[in-house]
């Protein structure tokens, strides 16, 4: 492989690419409208302009892409992740046109993208499921018999679903008929398919997911877990790796579970298995993302890997040469999605131009960036401005770390998701590890933001009289 061509943007895309360089490999970027002057298109050998501004006329338009990779003579394409990564035509369009695509055959995809057939395809594996239906539904007399059998509360989510679109939790009975329409109507609009199904509502909530990498040669990793509870609208904000509650007795069938669910659909490269854990600490199989999630970072500090660089090698029929018994966990990431939205008015988000951006630096302290001083945030792309990673060996330093990195993180133009990192990290429950996917919604609130806000303020001032007044006794004293 000579040449990858990475259908994608911002920070996804140069760090694809960064490792790709690293390999001897040329790099071909696409841009629309909106992206003319981003630092990935600078950042590739090559770049190509494909359309306007808005996704569906640039970043979705597979056989435009497909077409400028034939063009420059591409040997693969990485999808990085959304737009076209989870796109099974997509893949199948590459593999039609001989160009290898970076990431599982366009068959996992089908399965794997379908909660449902998901579902189906693992039960030969005994993995645990939450207890409900695996089937379409849209009768609400049939749901409310169901409901009635596993119990209040339940959870109605999409099929075809994925970032909490098309899923409702329902308390009571007489919620069902408006959820559901809801829920259907969510799903249809998003996704284009309006099938839902039910299971039961875990209450208390862990996330906690196990990256994997399959190889064309049988073999099938797991890179440990990550635990993603701290999450707002069912969207994940800060990851980290490992997770404080399992043990290593659990974490192994956890693993375990993965390879599995991984191998009931034939696999191959990157992807991750997601798993909802209860009070108990009984885990239930959730979803396969089949790609390179966003939160891969964390994963590549603990365990010493370069997941892009394995993507590649397995891409290219490459054997995995890493044993799991060679895989140990090293110390202990925190990430950060560094959004622009304001995290006091709902987590919308906030468009204009970064009148000032300077990144944090510093040892233990990685940022996966994609903007610069100067640039518009457009209205058009998710509103992720880059990733705050940091290292330490124990998780008591990546918190410091994480605390330090946010205040040396400036920005101007645009409010950003750096002030909640910054709650979530200095809050009893995170630091005791004893939380779950009701974080915002237990302890968050704008109200109690800006409180913390006030308090860092009045502590600063009261530093700065202090120096004052040290100054001017200074100054006083006789020669």
């Amino acid at each position: 492989m000579k040449k990858i061509l990475v259908a994608n943007r911002g920070e996804i895309a140069i760090r694809v690419m960064r490792t790709a360089k690293k390999m001897g490999i040329q790099t071909v970027a696409v841009f629309s409208e909106a992206d003319r002057n981003a630092p990935h298109v600078r950042y590739a050998d090559e770049a190509v302009y494909i359309g306007k501004a808005p996704s569906n006329q640039s970043y979705l338009l597979g056989d435009k892409i497909i077409e400028v990779a034939k063009n420059l003579n591409a040997d693969g394409i990485h999808p990085g992740y959304g737009f076209l990564s989870e796109n099974a035509h997509f893949a199948e369009l590459c593999e039609n046109n001989n160009i290898m695509f970076i990431g599982p055959k366009s068959k996992a995809i089908k399965i794997m993208g379908s909660k449902l057939a998901a579902k189906d395809a693992v039960k030969a594996y005994n993995i645990p499921m939450v207890p409900g239906i695996d089937e379409a539904i849209t009768d609400v007399k049939k749901a409310k018999e169901i409901a009635k059998k596993i119990g209040f509360p339940i959870l109605i989510k999409a099929s075809a679903g994925g970032g909490g679109k098309g899923m409702r939790i329902v308390e009571k009975e007489n919620e069902l008929e408006s959820q559901m329409n809801r829920a259907i109507s969510e799903a249809t609009s998003a996704f284009g398919d309006g099938s839902v199904f039910i299971e039961k509502y875990v209450t208390s909530p862990r996330h906690i997911e196990i990256q994997i990498m399959a190889d064309s040669h049988g073999n099938v990793l797991h890179f440990f877990e990550r635990e993603c509870s701290i999450q707002r609208r069912h969207q994940k904000v800060v990851e980290e790796a490992p997770s404080t509650i399992l043990t290593p007795e659990l974490r192994k069938k956890m693993g375990e579970a993965a390879i599995n669910v991984a191998r009931s659909c034939d696999y191959l490269g990157a992807g991750t298995v997601e798993f909802l854990m209860d009070a108990d600490l009984n885990f239930y199989f959730l979803e396969m993302n089949t790609r390179l999630q966003v939160e891969h970072p964390v994963t590549e500090l603990i365990s010493g890997v370069d997941l892009v660089e394995l993507q590649i090698r397995v891409a290219r029929g490459e054997a995995l040469d890493i044993k799991q018994e060679d895989l140990k966990i090293n110390g202990h990431a925190l990430e950060l999605r560094v959004y622009a939205e304001d995290p006091l008015n709902d987590f919308l988000p906030s468009v204009g131009t970064l009148k000032t951006y300077k990144l944090p630096k510093g040892k233990g302290v990685r940022v996966d960036n994609g903007f610069e001083k100067g640039m518009d945030v457009p209205i058009y792309y998710d509103p992720m401005l880059s990733k705050l990673i940091t290292y330490g060996q124990t998780r008591n330093e990546a918190i410091q770390l994480m605390l330090k990195a946010i205040d040396n993180y400036h920005v101007e133009g645009v409010q950003t998701t750096l002030p909640f990192g910054k709650f979530v990290c200095e809050h009893d429950a995170f630091i005791s590890g004893n939380f779950d996917t009701h974080f915002v919604k237990k302890y968050y609130s704008p109200e109690k933001l800006l409180e913390q806000h006030k308090e860092e303020a009045k502590i600063a001032a009261i530093i700065a009289l202090k120096s004052y007044l040290e100054d001017q006794q200074l100054l006083r004293l006789p020669n």
